[in-house]
Protein backbone atom coordinates (compact mmCIF):
# COMPACT_ATOMS: atom_id res chain seq x y z
CA UNK A 1 0.00 0.00 0.00
CA UNK A 2 1.23 3.36 -0.63
CA UNK A 3 2.73 5.16 2.13
CA UNK A 4 1.00 8.54 1.36
CA UNK A 5 -1.48 9.87 -0.18
CA UNK A 6 -0.86 12.83 -2.74
CA UNK A 7 -2.88 15.55 -0.02
CA UNK A 8 -0.29 14.05 2.23
CA UNK A 9 2.53 14.72 -0.46
CA UNK A 10 0.96 18.67 -1.25
CA UNK A 11 0.27 19.16 2.50
CA UNK A 12 4.26 18.72 3.01
CA UNK A 13 5.12 21.24 0.64
CA UNK A 14 3.88 23.87 2.63
CA UNK A 15 7.21 22.74 5.03
CA UNK A 16 9.68 23.33 1.97
CA UNK A 17 12.21 26.38 2.62
CA UNK A 18 14.80 27.17 -0.51
CA UNK A 19 18.29 27.30 0.32
CA UNK A 20 20.80 28.55 -1.85
CA UNK A 21 24.40 27.88 -1.88
CA UNK A 22 25.79 30.93 0.20
CA UNK A 23 27.78 30.32 3.06
CA UNK A 24 26.43 29.11 6.08
CA UNK A 25 23.03 29.84 8.17
CA UNK A 26 21.80 29.05 11.50
CA UNK A 27 18.20 26.78 11.12
CA UNK A 28 18.38 26.21 14.99
CA UNK A 29 19.80 27.79 17.92
CA UNK A 30 23.48 26.45 18.19
CA UNK A 31 23.18 25.00 14.41
CA UNK A 32 24.11 25.92 11.01
CA UNK A 33 23.92 24.95 7.70
CA UNK A 34 26.20 24.84 5.15
CA UNK A 35 25.69 23.30 1.64
CA UNK A 36 28.04 22.82 -1.43
CA UNK A 37 27.60 21.39 -4.83
CA UNK A 38 27.71 17.79 -5.24
CA UNK A 39 27.78 17.95 -8.86
CA UNK A 40 25.15 14.90 -9.46
CA UNK A 41 22.03 16.35 -10.40
CA UNK A 42 20.77 20.09 -10.47
CA UNK A 43 20.63 21.05 -6.84
CA UNK A 44 22.57 18.24 -5.07
CA UNK A 45 24.15 19.32 -2.38
CA UNK A 46 26.65 18.21 0.32
CA UNK A 47 25.35 19.11 3.82
CA UNK A 48 27.58 20.19 6.92
CA UNK A 49 26.27 20.79 9.51
CA UNK A 50 28.23 22.90 13.09
CA UNK A 51 26.93 21.62 16.23
CA UNK A 52 28.73 22.86 19.84
CA UNK A 53 31.92 23.19 18.13
CA UNK A 54 31.91 19.90 15.56
CA UNK A 55 30.91 19.59 11.89
CA UNK A 56 29.05 16.45 10.49
CA UNK A 57 29.13 16.15 6.72
CA UNK A 58 27.10 14.44 4.62
CA UNK A 59 28.11 13.95 0.96
CA UNK A 60 24.98 13.19 -0.69
CA UNK A 61 25.33 11.63 -3.97
CA UNK A 62 28.24 12.88 -5.46
CA UNK A 63 28.63 13.77 -9.41
CA UNK A 64 31.83 12.86 -11.23
CA UNK A 65 34.70 15.25 -11.99
CA UNK A 66 34.28 15.21 -15.55
CA UNK A 67 30.63 15.27 -15.88
CA UNK A 68 30.83 17.01 -19.42
CA UNK A 69 27.20 18.78 -18.25
CA UNK A 70 27.10 18.93 -14.75
CA UNK A 71 29.67 20.78 -12.47
CA UNK A 72 32.18 18.98 -10.78
CA UNK A 73 31.32 18.46 -6.89
CA UNK A 74 32.71 21.23 -4.81
CA UNK A 75 35.82 19.96 -1.97
CA UNK A 76 34.68 18.82 0.87
CA UNK A 77 36.22 21.00 3.53
CA UNK A 78 36.55 20.20 6.95
CA UNK A 79 34.10 17.75 8.78
CA UNK A 80 34.51 15.63 12.68
CA UNK A 81 32.15 13.34 11.43
CA UNK A 82 31.50 12.29 7.89
CA UNK A 83 29.02 10.11 6.08
CA UNK A 84 29.67 9.06 2.49
CA UNK A 85 27.48 7.28 -0.33
CA UNK A 86 28.89 3.98 -1.40
CA UNK A 87 26.77 3.75 -4.99
CA UNK A 88 29.96 2.62 -6.87
CA UNK A 89 32.63 2.08 -4.19
CA UNK A 90 33.82 -1.41 -5.52
CA UNK A 91 34.04 -0.52 -9.08
CA UNK A 92 35.30 2.00 -12.00
CA UNK A 93 33.22 3.53 -14.52
CA UNK A 94 33.78 2.29 -17.98
CA UNK A 95 36.06 4.68 -19.86
CA UNK A 96 34.99 3.95 -23.28
CA UNK A 97 33.28 7.27 -24.86
CA UNK A 98 29.83 7.33 -23.98
CA UNK A 99 28.82 9.60 -27.14
CA UNK A 100 30.54 6.85 -29.76
CA UNK A 101 29.15 4.05 -27.88
CA UNK A 102 25.35 5.66 -27.94
CA UNK A 103 26.08 6.36 -31.42
CA UNK A 104 26.90 2.85 -32.41
CA UNK A 105 23.86 1.59 -30.74
CA UNK A 106 21.38 3.83 -32.16
CA UNK A 107 23.09 2.55 -35.62
CA UNK A 108 22.94 -0.85 -35.24
CA UNK A 109 19.46 -0.62 -34.00
CA UNK A 110 18.14 1.74 -36.78
CA UNK A 111 20.05 -0.72 -39.17
CA UNK A 112 18.00 -3.60 -38.21
CA UNK A 113 14.64 -1.40 -38.54
CA UNK A 114 14.36 -1.40 -34.20
CA UNK A 115 13.86 1.25 -31.98
CA UNK A 116 15.71 2.48 -28.88
CA UNK A 117 14.13 2.35 -25.60
CA UNK A 118 16.16 4.43 -22.97
CA UNK A 119 14.51 4.19 -19.06
CA UNK A 120 16.05 7.33 -17.78
CA UNK A 121 15.58 8.95 -14.86
CA UNK A 122 13.98 12.08 -15.10
CA UNK A 123 16.08 14.87 -13.16
CA UNK A 124 19.76 14.60 -14.77
CA UNK A 125 19.85 11.43 -16.61
CA UNK A 126 17.44 12.72 -19.35
CA UNK A 127 19.08 16.06 -19.91
CA UNK A 128 22.50 13.98 -20.17
CA UNK A 129 20.90 11.91 -22.99
CA UNK A 130 19.64 15.12 -25.06
CA UNK A 131 23.19 16.61 -24.66
CA UNK A 132 24.72 13.14 -26.61
CA UNK A 133 21.69 13.05 -28.84
CA UNK A 134 22.47 16.56 -29.43
CA UNK A 135 25.76 16.35 -30.38
CA UNK A 136 25.19 13.06 -32.09
CA UNK A 137 22.68 14.41 -34.69
CA UNK A 138 24.85 17.96 -34.90
CA UNK A 139 27.29 15.96 -36.94
CA UNK A 140 25.43 13.18 -38.78
CA UNK A 141 26.62 10.29 -36.44
CA UNK A 142 23.29 8.95 -36.36
CA UNK A 143 20.33 8.62 -38.31
CA UNK A 144 17.60 11.48 -38.54
CA UNK A 145 15.27 9.25 -35.97
CA UNK A 146 12.26 11.00 -34.13
CA UNK A 147 13.15 11.56 -30.50
CA UNK A 148 11.25 11.88 -27.89
CA UNK A 149 11.07 12.70 -24.14
CA UNK A 150 7.95 11.09 -22.46
CA UNK A 151 8.06 11.75 -18.94
CA UNK A 152 5.93 14.57 -17.44
CA UNK A 153 8.77 14.94 -14.82
CA UNK A 154 11.69 14.85 -17.23
CA UNK A 155 10.63 18.12 -19.00
CA UNK A 156 9.86 19.91 -16.19
CA UNK A 157 13.66 19.30 -15.11
CA UNK A 158 14.46 20.62 -18.48
CA UNK A 159 12.44 23.35 -18.15
CA UNK A 160 14.18 24.24 -14.65
CA UNK A 161 17.69 23.17 -16.89
CA UNK A 162 17.12 25.60 -18.76
CA UNK A 163 16.79 28.62 -15.95
CA UNK A 164 19.59 27.34 -14.02
CA UNK A 165 22.76 28.04 -16.29
CA UNK A 166 24.83 28.94 -13.39
CA UNK A 167 24.79 25.06 -11.98
CA UNK A 168 25.75 23.08 -15.08
CA UNK A 169 28.75 23.52 -18.04
CA UNK A 170 26.52 24.53 -21.02
CA UNK A 171 25.42 28.10 -22.36
CA UNK A 172 22.00 29.14 -22.38
CA UNK A 173 22.53 28.72 -26.68
CA UNK A 174 23.60 24.95 -25.95
CA UNK A 175 20.95 24.23 -23.43
CA UNK A 176 18.12 25.78 -25.80
CA UNK A 177 19.54 23.44 -28.41
CA UNK A 178 20.17 19.93 -26.61
CA UNK A 179 16.47 20.19 -24.66
CA UNK A 180 14.92 21.05 -28.83
CA UNK A 181 16.66 17.99 -29.41
CA UNK A 182 13.35 15.91 -28.72
CA UNK A 183 9.34 16.03 -29.15
CA UNK A 184 8.01 16.56 -25.36
CA UNK A 185 5.25 14.26 -24.67
CA UNK A 186 3.17 15.28 -21.40
CA UNK A 187 -0.05 13.91 -22.58
CA UNK A 188 -1.68 10.33 -21.90
CA UNK A 189 -3.05 9.35 -25.21
CA UNK A 190 0.40 11.05 -26.66
CA UNK A 191 2.30 8.54 -24.57
CA UNK A 192 -0.09 5.61 -26.18
CA UNK A 193 0.40 6.66 -29.71
CA UNK A 194 4.22 6.17 -29.23
CA UNK A 195 3.40 2.47 -28.71
CA UNK A 196 1.60 2.51 -32.39
CA UNK A 197 4.93 4.26 -34.37
CA UNK A 198 5.55 1.99 -37.64
CA UNK A 199 9.21 3.38 -37.98
CA UNK A 200 12.08 3.61 -35.88
CA UNK A 201 12.35 6.17 -32.78
CA UNK A 202 14.40 6.94 -30.21
CA UNK A 203 12.40 7.30 -27.05
CA UNK A 204 13.24 8.06 -23.65
CA UNK A 205 11.31 7.25 -20.76
CA UNK A 206 11.15 7.20 -16.84
CA UNK A 207 11.70 5.51 -14.96
CA UNK A 208 15.30 4.64 -15.33
CA UNK A 209 15.32 1.39 -13.37
CA UNK A 210 11.88 0.35 -15.09
CA UNK A 211 10.50 -0.20 -11.34
CA UNK A 212 6.97 2.07 -12.83
CA UNK A 213 5.87 4.73 -14.56
CA UNK A 214 5.43 5.38 -18.46
CA UNK A 215 8.43 3.08 -19.50
CA UNK A 216 6.39 -0.50 -18.27
CA UNK A 217 3.71 0.91 -20.83
CA UNK A 218 6.49 0.92 -23.57
CA UNK A 219 8.81 -2.36 -22.27
CA UNK A 220 5.88 -4.01 -22.74
CA UNK A 221 5.59 -3.27 -26.63
CA UNK A 222 9.26 -2.74 -27.15
CA UNK A 223 11.03 -5.96 -25.31
CA UNK A 224 9.40 -8.98 -28.22
CA UNK A 225 10.85 -7.45 -30.65
CA UNK A 226 14.43 -8.33 -31.46
CA UNK A 227 14.77 -5.61 -33.75
CA UNK A 228 14.72 -2.98 -30.85
CA UNK A 229 17.10 -2.48 -28.12
CA UNK A 230 16.56 -1.33 -24.40
CA UNK A 231 19.38 0.94 -23.33
CA UNK A 232 19.51 1.47 -19.38
CA UNK A 233 21.74 4.25 -18.50
CA UNK A 234 23.02 3.76 -14.91
CA UNK A 235 23.27 2.46 -12.02
CA UNK A 236 19.99 -0.68 -11.49
CA UNK A 237 19.64 -1.81 -7.95
CA UNK A 238 19.32 -5.61 -7.09
CA UNK A 239 15.42 -6.36 -7.37
CA UNK A 240 14.68 -4.23 -10.24
CA UNK A 241 13.36 -4.89 -13.38
CA UNK A 242 16.29 -3.15 -15.04
CA UNK A 243 18.93 -4.98 -12.87
CA UNK A 244 16.68 -8.46 -14.01
CA UNK A 245 16.66 -8.05 -17.78
CA UNK A 246 20.82 -6.83 -17.48
CA UNK A 247 21.04 -10.31 -15.70
CA UNK A 248 19.85 -11.98 -18.86
CA UNK A 249 16.24 -12.79 -17.66
CA UNK A 250 13.97 -13.90 -20.46
CA UNK A 251 11.02 -12.52 -19.36
CA UNK A 252 9.97 -10.08 -17.00
CA UNK A 253 6.35 -9.34 -15.27
CA UNK A 254 4.78 -6.08 -15.73
CA UNK A 255 1.14 -5.01 -14.58
CA UNK A 256 0.64 -8.72 -13.22
CA UNK A 257 1.65 -10.57 -16.91
CA UNK A 258 4.59 -11.88 -17.98
CA UNK A 259 6.46 -10.53 -21.21
CA UNK A 260 9.29 -11.94 -23.33
CA UNK A 261 12.65 -10.37 -23.36
CA UNK A 262 13.63 -10.87 -26.71
CA UNK A 263 14.87 -7.16 -27.90
CA UNK A 264 18.83 -6.34 -27.17
CA UNK A 265 19.43 -5.42 -23.62
CA UNK A 266 22.41 -2.63 -23.22
CA UNK A 267 23.76 -0.67 -20.74
CA UNK A 268 25.94 2.49 -20.40
CA UNK A 269 27.46 2.74 -17.15
CA UNK A 270 29.82 5.29 -17.82
CA UNK A 271 26.89 7.40 -18.29
CA UNK A 272 26.18 7.10 -14.86
CA UNK A 273 26.12 10.52 -12.43
CA UNK A 274 27.46 8.81 -9.66
CA UNK A 275 30.97 9.19 -8.85
CA UNK A 276 32.82 5.89 -9.44
CA UNK A 277 35.34 4.43 -6.16
CA UNK A 278 38.07 6.48 -7.58
CA UNK A 279 36.44 9.53 -7.67
CA UNK A 280 34.65 9.18 -4.18
CA UNK A 281 38.27 8.69 -3.17
CA UNK A 282 39.36 12.17 -5.20
CA UNK A 283 36.83 13.77 -3.07
CA UNK A 284 37.54 12.06 -0.21
CA UNK A 285 40.97 13.66 -0.45
CA UNK A 286 40.02 17.05 -0.64
CA UNK A 287 39.76 17.43 3.09
CA UNK A 288 41.84 19.13 5.00
CA UNK A 289 42.47 16.71 7.60
CA UNK A 290 41.03 13.18 8.50
CA UNK A 291 37.41 13.05 10.48
CA UNK A 292 37.08 11.47 13.61
CA UNK A 293 34.73 8.85 12.00
CA UNK A 294 33.32 7.89 8.58
CA UNK A 295 30.15 6.46 7.74
CA UNK A 296 29.58 4.66 4.66
CA UNK A 297 26.01 4.56 3.92
CA UNK A 298 23.88 4.58 0.35
CA UNK A 299 25.70 1.20 -1.29
CA UNK A 300 24.98 -2.33 -1.73
CA UNK A 301 27.16 -4.16 0.76
CA UNK A 302 30.08 -5.30 -1.40
CA UNK A 303 30.46 -1.48 -2.45
CA UNK A 304 30.26 -0.14 1.18
CA UNK A 305 32.64 -2.96 2.30
CA UNK A 306 35.07 -2.04 -0.61
CA UNK A 307 35.04 1.37 0.01
CA UNK A 308 35.21 1.26 3.74
CA UNK A 309 38.61 -1.02 2.95
CA UNK A 310 40.12 1.52 0.66
CA UNK A 311 39.37 4.59 2.64
CA UNK A 312 41.02 2.49 5.94
CA UNK A 313 44.26 1.30 3.44
CA UNK A 314 44.81 4.64 1.90
CA UNK A 315 43.78 7.24 3.84
CA UNK A 316 43.79 5.43 7.26
CA UNK A 317 40.70 7.35 8.25
CA UNK A 318 38.65 5.54 11.01
CA UNK A 319 35.40 4.32 8.62
CA UNK A 320 32.91 1.97 9.24
CA UNK A 321 29.92 0.41 7.62
CA UNK A 322 26.22 0.60 9.80
CA UNK A 323 24.33 -1.54 9.87
CA UNK A 324 20.75 -0.97 9.33
CA UNK A 325 18.55 0.45 12.10
CA UNK A 326 22.26 1.51 13.94
CA UNK A 327 22.43 3.80 16.83
CA UNK A 328 25.65 5.96 17.09
CA UNK A 329 26.63 8.76 20.07
CA UNK A 330 28.55 11.24 18.36
CA UNK A 331 30.63 12.69 21.25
Amino acid sequence: MPLYTEADGRAALDSFETVSFDGEREILPGVSLDLRRAGHILGAASVALSIGGRKLVFSGDLGRPQDPVMLPPEPGGEADYLVVESTYGDRRHEREDAETKLGQLICETADKGGSVLIPAFAVGRSQMLLYYLWRLKSRGAIPELPIYLDSPMAIDASEIFLHNSQDHRLSKTEAHAVCDTAVYVREVEDSKALDAARMPIILISASGMATGGRVLHHLKRYLPDPRNCVLFTGFQAAGTRGADMLAGARSVKIHGGHHPVRARIASLDMLSAHADADEIMLWLSSFKQAPRRVFITHGEPPAADALRQRIEEELGWNCEVPDYRDRVTLN
